[in-house]
């Protein structure tokens, strides 16, 4: 007796009376992802096209997955058929198909997505590739501040931003720099705090923080003003006015033309 075992069982038995027979046998294969795209890094509102392909028996399904967004998710809207077989990935969690295309990419739709290919034969077989979206500086509203004379003024500067951005103070024309004129600043990926350690009349007046990258550069003023001496450790704070690079405030104030030209200047030398 010779068995041969692939998912289905077959026999073959010899006799005294020997003849032909034909078997059909039908070899169930374990799914395998063979083609995916790498992981890229585009700007916001690019296209982006994925691929996934994959073998097996019986011909394994193939979807993507948005796993990791790295903004909170927002409104999506469901996937469409394209021409060559693609799928609009307009935000939906997953989409069934070898091809995932999006289009206008958002910051909202960075991160990383998964590739699952299966079928009824063994598990699955994953890979995820990673999407990176550049996109300029944004900062939202900042608080003014208030203390009084020989405190400690602490203003403060938040940037989102891919890259991340390079910080820069200003006071009026002039940049300020770490550890000079009894000031201390200190950045990181997205945000800069600029620290007097004993305020003093002069230090009063508008503070300009600008963040810039290689895709553009957003800047805001925050205002130090004087205050008597507080009952709390607690400094007195109020919103402050926001200034992005199309020259738009949020509040009453505006930005020097001159300071909007010098970070101009500074930003195509820059880059």
């Amino acid at each position: 007796m010779c068995t041969t075992k692939a998912h289905t069982h077959v026999q073959f038995k010899l006799t005294n009376h020997p003849r032909t027979s034909r078997v059909h046998i039908i070899v169930q294969v374990p799914p395998k992802i063979v083609n995916i795209s790498s992981s890229v890094s585009v700007n916001e509102g690019s296209n982006v096209t994925l691929m996934c392909l994959a073998i097996g028996r019986p011909e394994p399904t193939v979807t993507w997955h948005h796993v990791s967004p790295s903004v909170a998710a927002g409104r999506r809207t469901g996937p469409k058929s394209q021409d060559r077989g693609a799928s609009q990935a307009s935000g939906r969690d997953f989409v069934e198909d070898e091809y995932i295309e999006i289009t206008g990419i958002t910051k909202k739709q960075a991160g990383e997505y998964q590739c699952t290919a299966y079928n009824e034969v063994s598990d699955p077989d994953v890979r995820k590739v990673e999407v990176i979206v550049n996109y300029p500086p944004f900062i939202p509203d900042t608080k003014n501040v208030g203390v009084a004379v020989g405190r400690e003024g602490i203003l403060q500067c938040e940037a989102a931003a891919v890259p991340p951005p390079d910080f820069e103070w200003y006071k009026e024309d002039r940049r300020l720099l770490n550890g000079l004129h009894g000031i201390q600043i200190k950045s990181n990926e997205d945000r800069s705090v600029l620290t007097f350690f004993n305020v003093s009349e002069e230090d009063y007046g508008n503070y300009t923080c600008v963040a810039v990258n290689k895709l553009g550069i957003s800047n805001t003023s925050v205002l130090l003003f004087e205050v008597s001496e507080p009952t709390s450790s607690t400094q007195i704070q109020d919103r402050g006015a926001v200034i992005t690079g199309n020259n738009n405030a949020s509040g009453g104030m505006t930005a020097s033309l001159w300071l909007l030209v010098i970070l101009f200047v500074h930003f195509l030398f820059k880059f």
